[in-house]
């Protein structure tokens, strides 16, 4: 039986904080007009979108610089 996005998501992300994180990321550089990596004829779900590119490892999680702290 073919899964739900939801339950695939579940299972490949599991409880790991760091996929969900890196998925939230992605689907909100798409919503922004970021162009997605992965041609999936005409899907304009974001979130599906970035899913298929987490599948492939074409995105990965890359720390945001910190601001120097004013002493």
């Amino acid at each position: 039986m073919d899964k739900s996005l939801p339950q695939r998501l579940q299972k490949t992300c599991g409880g790991s904080f760091r996929n969900t994180a890196l998925l939230q990321k992605r689907v909100r550089e798409l919503v922004r007009g970021a162009a997605p990596l992965v041609d999936l004829k005409g899907e304009r779900n974001p979130i599906k979108i970035a899913y298929a590119e987490l599948e492939r490892g074409l995105i990965e999680l890359v720390a945001d610089e910190e601001s120097p702290s004013i002493l």
